[in-house]
C-alpha cells in the first residue's frame, strides 16, 4: 500500500488559521535584521523563516511555503517596499526554497534525525538558488529598479569583503555564505522551538 506524506486535505480551515498566525509572527520578525560583516549592507539576517520552517514540519511544504508567501504580502501591504518588489521576490524564492526541501524530506520519516537532515539539506538547496537566482535576476533587476549597474553593486560588496573582486566572486564570497549562516541560525532557532510548539500546531487536526 503506498504511503500518504501528506493529508489529503492540505488547507483544511484549521490549517488556514494556523497558517495566518504564523504568517503575521514571520512578518513581525522581519524587522529584526542584523547585517553580516562580510556581506553588502543592503542584506541582513533575520529569522522570518522560522515559523515558515516551524509550519512546513508540522503541516507540511505547502503550508510552510504559504507563510513565507503571506509573511511577504503582509510586508507589502502594511510596509510598502523599499526594493521595487525585488527583496520580497527574493526573500519568496529563497525561503520556499528552505522550508519546502526540509519539510519533504522530514515527512517521509519523521523523526528528529530527519528533522535536522532535512534542514541540512534545506539549508544547501537555499543557498544554492539564492546564489544563482540572485546572479541571474535578483541583481539585475535591483540594479534596473534603483538605476545602477552591477559594477556599482560589487563596489559595494567589495567594500566590506575583500574577497569580492566581481560579480561573480561577490555571488561565492558573499551571497553563498550570508544565506549558509541564515540557513544555520534559523534550522537551530528551530529546532530549539519546534518541541514545544508542535503541539499546538496538531491540536484540530483531522
Amino acid at each position: 500500500m503506498e504511503r500518504k506524506l501528506y493529508p489529503t486535505r492540505v488547507l483544511t480551515t484549521h490549517t488556514i488559521t494556523k497558517v495566518g498566525v504564523l504568517s503575521a509572527i514571520s512578518f513581525i520578525l522581519m524587522f529584526f535584521q542584523v547585517p553580516m560583516p562580510f556581506a553588502p549592507p543592503f542584506m541582513q539576517v533575520d529569522i522570518s523563516d522560522v515559523p515558515g520552517l516551524i509550519g512546513a514540519f508540522a503541516m507540511g511544504p505547502i503550508p510552510g511555503m504559504l507563510i513565507v508567501l503571506m509573511k511577504n504580502i503582509l510586508h507589502l501591504m502594511i510596509e510598502g517596499t523599499k526594493t521595487q518588489f525585488v527583496g520580497e521576490l527574493s526573500n519568496f524564492i529563497v525561503g520556499s526554497a528552505f522550508v519546502m526541501t526540509a519539510s519533504i524530506i522530514y515527512h517521509r520519516k519523521k523523526s528528529f534525525k530527519t528533522a535536522i537532515i532535512g534542514t541540512i539539506v534545506g539549508i544547501l538547496v537555499m543557498s544554492i538558488v539564492a546564489t544563482l537566482s540572485n546572479y541571474f535576476v535578483v541583481f539585475p533587476l535591483y540594479a534596473a529598479a534603483f538605476g545602477m549597474d552591477i559594477p556599482s553593486l560589487v563596489e559595494m560588496g567589495a567594500s566590506v569583503n575583500g574577497f569580492v573582486t566581481s560579480y561573480e566572486t561577490m555571488m561565492i564570497a558573499a551571497i553563498l555564505p550570508f544565506n549558509i549562516v541564515k540557513g544555520t541560525i534559523v534550522g537551530l532557532v528551530t529546532m530549539l522551538l519546534y518541541k514545544h510548539v508542535s503541539p499546538i500546531l496538531h491540536k484540530g487536526r483531522r
